[in-house]
C-alpha cells in the first residue's frame, strides 16, 4: 500500500509521486536509476524505498540485512524464460533449488532451508507476494513478471510476517495501477524454440479507479532426447507456462482499496533424474556424459494450476491508519517422474537395465487435488505521531490440503499404477502483534516488536493401495499438533552522519511443527505407519552492520555480520537405503558469517554492483544419526555401529548451504545516434554444497559460476529496445541435486540459452 498522505494532496498524484521514487521500469539501470543530471553533475543513485517493516522507508534506515532486485537487473536475470530459481546466488546468502523443476522451488537464506520434497513441507523462508503469504511450496514458484521490485530480508522476521520466517522473507511487489495510461510489451526468442512473451497495460478508469492487467507466456521445446526406444516419453525438459494478473485500485480521500486476481498454468516435464551420472569415488560426471540424452522407462510430466485473489484496504482515520489484507489461494497439481533415472532393473538379467546398475525400478507421482488457503490481517498504524510510531494487528491463517502419492510399475507395459497413499491436513493459526520505533535522539532510533502465535494442525494419512515393495494398505494414521510461541525483535539505528547509519539487531523467530506422511515405502512396523513429526524450532539471531551512501551518492554500501543459534531445528532425512523420508529435530544448529551489498557508478556510464556473503553452518548434536545412501556412495561420517547404515552427522554443515556466495553485475552504455547502446553482464558464484544431511564424496555439489551477457540498443528515449542475450554463457554443467536411495542419480542446472528480445513501452 502507498505511504500515508495528507488529505490536502490528491490521492492519485501522491500515488504517482511514490511510484516515481520506486526503482522500476524496463529502461532504468539496476536497483536504482541515475538521477537527472546536467553535464556538469555526476550521475548519482536515487534512494531505494522498501517495505521491510510494513511501511515505505529508505533502505538505509531499516535495521535489517536487505537486498533488492528491480528494474533492468530483474529483466536481465529473467531472460530466457527462466523461473524463480534465477534469483539463486543473485543476492548474498540466497540459494534456491528444486527436485520438481519449475513447480516447487526450495528457498534457503543463510543456509537455513528445507530439502523436503513432500507437498506438505514447510520452509523456514517465507515468500510474501503482494502482502499475502504463500505457504504451500507449489505457490512459491509463481512466475516473475511486471514487478516493481523483489526484497530479500535476511534473519528472523517473525514479528511482522509470521511464524514460518526464522530464516528470512522474500517479498514480491507487483507494479501497481496508476491514473496515467501506459504499459509495456516484450517478446524474446531463443534456444530450443524458446518463446517468452509478456506485457502489461493500465491506466485510469475514472478519477478514482485505475486498473492494470499483466500477462506472461513462456514455452520451450524438449532439449533432452530419450534414447530408450520402448520408453513412453521421447523427450524432456520442455514446458508451456502462462500467467496473468489483473489489479484494480480505488483512491478516495480517506479510503484506498487495491484488488488483485492472478492465475498460473504450467504444463511441462518434471525434474529429469539421470541414473549413475556421478563417477564413483568422486563428484565428477561420468566420462562421456551427454546432457542432451537420457535413457528412462518412466512417464514424466508436470501439471500445475494456481489462482488466487487479494483485497488490500486502507482507511485514514485521523491519527491512525487501518489496514485490512484478505488473501485466498488455491492450487491443483500432479507431477510424475522416473525416480530411478534409468530403465529396467538388474534382476531382469544382463542388458535389461541401465544406464549403470539399477537395483529396482521406481516411478512415482505426487498430486495436490484439493488445496485452499485463506488469510486475513487487520493492522493499525500510527499516522505521523512524531518521535514515536507504531503498528499493531491480528492475523488469521486457514489452510486445507489433500495430497495424493502414487507408485507405478515401470516394468509392465503401460506403466500401471501400483500404490496409492493419501495425506490430509487442516492448519489453523492466528497471531497478535505489535511493533514500534522511538527516536531517542535525533541520531538514535530504537525499534522493537512482539508477536504471539497459536498454531494447530490436524493430520491424517492412509495407504489406499499398497506398493509391491512398500507398506500394505493401512490407516488412517492421525497426528495433531497444538503449539504457541512468542517471537520478538529489538534493534537500534544510529546515524553517524547524514550518509552513514550503524545498526544492531537481535531477533527470535520460530517455525511451527511439521508432519511428514510419505507412506508408500514406509515399513508396516514403523510407528504410526511411518508418519513422522518434527517439533517447533526456535532461532535467536544477532546482527550488526553499516549502511552508507558514499562518494556524494555515487555509491551505496551495506555490510553486516551475524550469528544465529537454532534450537530443535527441523530437518528431513530423505531417501537413503530405506527410501523413506523422516522428520527429525537437531538439538542445535549454529550459523555465522557476513553479507555485503555494494553498488557504484564508477563513471557516469558504468554502473557496477557487488554482493558477497559467507555462511558457516554446523549441526551440533552428538547423537543424531541418519541413514546413508543406498546407491554406492562413499559416506565420510562415522557409522553408529558396523553395518548399521546409520551415520552420525554432528559437525556437518546444513544441506544446500554454500559457505560463499558472490555476485557481480556491470552495465556500460554510450550514446549512438538518437539512442543508447549498452552492455550488461552478470555473474553468480556459489561454493560447494552437500545434497544431504550426511557427508559423502559423490553427493557433494561442486562450486558453480554462471554468467549472463546482454548487448542492447534503446531508442526514442528508451521507449523501444532490442537486445541479444545469453544465460549460462559458458554452458557450465553442474549436478545440483541427487537421489540417493537407488544409485548415483543426479539432476542438473539449466543449460545455456541464447536469444534475441524486442521490448516497447507506451
Amino acid at each position: 500500500m502507498p505511504a500515508s498522505r495528507s488529505s490536502s494532496v490528491r490521492p492519485h498524484r501522491l500515488a504517482l509521486a511514490i511510484a516515481a521514487l520506486l526503482p522500476f521500469g524496463t529502461v532504468l539501470a539496476q536497483e536504482a536509476a541515475p538521477a537527472a543530471s546536467t553535464q556538469s553533475e555526476a550521475t548519482t543513485l536515487d534512494a531505494v524505498q522498501v517495505t521491510a517493516q510494513r511501511r515505505v522507508e529508505n533502505i538505509q534506515d531499516v535495521p535489517v540485512s536487505i537486498s533488492t532486485i528491480s528494474s533492468e537487473k530483474l529483466d536481465v536475470l529473467a531472460s530466457g524464460g527462466n523461473d524463480v530459481r534465477f534469483l539463486s546466488a543473485r543476492v548474498p546468502s540466497l540459494n534456491i533449488e528444486s527436485s520438481y523443476g519449475r513447480a516447487f522451488p526450495r528457498f534457503y537464506i543463510r543456509g537455513l532451508g528445507n530439502t523436503d520434497f513432500d507437498l506438505n513441507a514447510s520452509q523456514p523462508v517465507s515468500l510474501i507476494y503482494d502482502d499475502v503469504v504463500q505457504e504451500s511450496p507449489l505457490l512459491k514458484g509463481f512466475p516473475v513478471f511486471d514487478l516493481e521490485r523483489i526484497e530479500v530480508l535476511r534473519g528472523p522476521q517473525g514479528t511482522l510476517f509470521g511464524r514460518n520466517t526464522p530464516a528470512g522473507v522474500v517479498k514480491f511487489e507487483s507494479a501497481k495501477p496508476t491514473q496515467e495510461f501506459g504499459g509495456y510489451g516484450k517478446v524474446s526468442y531463443g534456444t530450443d524454440n524458446m518463446w517468452n512473451v509478456e506485457g502489461a497495460v493500465g491506466g485510469g478508469l475514472t478519477d478514482r479507479w485505475s486498473a492494470r492487467a499483466s500477462v506472461l507466456f513462456q514455452r520451450r521445446e524438449d532439449s533432452v532426447t530419450n534414447t530408450y526406444i520402448p520408453g513412453p516419453d521421447r523427450g524432456a525438459e520442455g514446458y508451456d507456462e502462462s500467467a496473468a494478473r489483473v489489479q484494480f485500485l480505488y483512491e478516495g480521500d480517506t479510503f484506498e482499496g487495491l484488488f488483485n486476481l492472478h492465475k498460473r498454468h504450467l504444463n511441462g516435464t518434471a525434474r529429469l533424474f539421470r541414473a549413475n551420472i556421478i563417477d564413483p569415488g568422486t563428484n565428477n560426471l561420468v566420462p562421456g556424459f551427454d546432457r542432451d540424452e537420457v535413457s528412462t522407462d518412466g512417464i514424466n510430466f508436470s501439471e500445475l494450476d494456481t489462482w488466487g485473489g487479494s483485497a488490500r484496504l486502507r482507511w485514514e482515520l485521523g491519527s491512525v491508519n487501518l489496514y485490512s489484507i484478505t488473501g485466498y489461494e488455491t492450487a491443483e497439481s500432479l507431477n510424475r517422474g522416473d525416480i530411478d533415472g534409468g530403465f529396467g532393473a538388474a534382476f531382469l538379467g544382463p542388458g535389461n537395465s541401465g544406464p549403470g546398475f539399477i537395483p529396482f525400478a521406481s516411478e512415482s507421482a505426487d498430486g495436490l487435488p484439493d488445496h485452499r488457503q485463506i488469510t486475513q490481517e487487520f493492522r493499525v498504524e500510527s499516522n505521523e505521531w512524531g518521535r514515536f510510531d507504531w503498528q499493531a494487528g491480528v492475523f488469521w491463517y486457514d489452510e486445507d490440503i489433500t495430497i495424493d502419492s502414487f507408485n507405478y510399475d515401470s516394468l509392465t507395459a503401460g506403466n500401471p499404477q501400483a500404490g496409492h497413499a493419501i495425506q490430509e491436513q487442516r492448519n489453523k493459526a492466528w497471531a497478535v502483534f505489535a511493533s514500534g520505533d522511538f527516536e531517542v535522539t535525533d541520531a538514535f532510533t530504537l525499534r522493537g516488536g512482539l508477536r504471539y502465535t497459536k498454531d494447530q494442525k490436524d493430520f491424517s494419512a492412509s495407504v489406499l493401495e499398497g506398493a509391491p515393495f512398500g507398506a500394505p494398505v493401512g490407516g488412517p494414521y492421525f497426528v495433531n499438533t497444538d503449539v504457541d510461541d512468542v517471537s520478538w525483535d529489538l534493534s537500534g539505528v544510529y546515524a553517524l552522519n547524514e550518509d552513514i547509519n550503524l545498526y544492531a539487531r537481535v531477533a527470535k523467530g520460530f517455525r511451527a511443527p511439521s508432519i511428514q506422511g510419505r507412506l508408500l515405502f514406509a515399513s508396516a512396523l514403523a510407528p504410526n505407519g511411518g508418519v513422522s513429526t518434527a517439533d517447533s524450532e526456535e532461532v535467536i539471531s544477532y546482527e550488526a552492520g553499516i549502511k552508507a551512501d558514499l562518494w556524494d551518492k555515487r555509491a551505496r554500501l551495506g555490510f553486516n555480520v551475524f550469528r544465529y543459534d537454532v534450537s530443535d531445528q527441523q530437518i528431513i532425512a530423505v531417501g537413503g537405503g530405506s527410501n523413506t523420508a523422516t522428520l527429525l529435530n537437531a538439538d542445535k544448529t549454529i550459523g555465522q558469517g557476513f553479507e555485503l551489498d555494494l553498488e557504484a557508478y564508477l563513471t557516469d556510464t558504468l554502473l557496477v554492483t557487488l554482493g558477497s556473503s559467507y555462511n558457516d553452518t554446523e549441526i551440533d548434536d552428538p547423537t543424531l544419526a541418519v541413514p546413508g545412501c543406498g546407491g554406492g556412495c562413499t559416506v565420510t561420517d562415522p557409522e553408529t555401529a558396523p553395518g548399521s547404515g546409520l551415520y552420525l552427522i554432528d559437525g556437518n554443515s546444513l544441506p544446500q548451504a554454500p559457505k560463499w556466495v558472490h555476485n557481480v553485475t556491470a552495465r556500460w552504455s554510450m550514446p549512438v545516434g538518437t539512442g543508447e547502446f549498452y552492455v550488461f553482464t552478470d555473474w553468480a558464484y556459489r561454493s560447494e554444497v552437500n545434497f544431504f544431511l550426511y557427508d559423502s564424496v559423490e553427493f557433494r555439489g561442486k562450486s558453480s559460476l554462471e554468467g549472463g551477457l546482454r548487448l542492447g540498443y534503446n531508442w526514442n528515449q528508451g521507449d523501444y529496445g532490442v537486445a541479444l542475450f545469453g544465460r549460462n554463457i559458458t554452458d557450465q554443467t553442474r549436478i545440483v541435486g541427487g537421489i540417493d536411495f537407488n544409485n548415483l542419480t543426479g539432476f542438473l542446472n539449466e543449460p545455456r540459452t541464447v536469444g534475441v528480445e524486442f521490448s516497447a513501452r507506451f
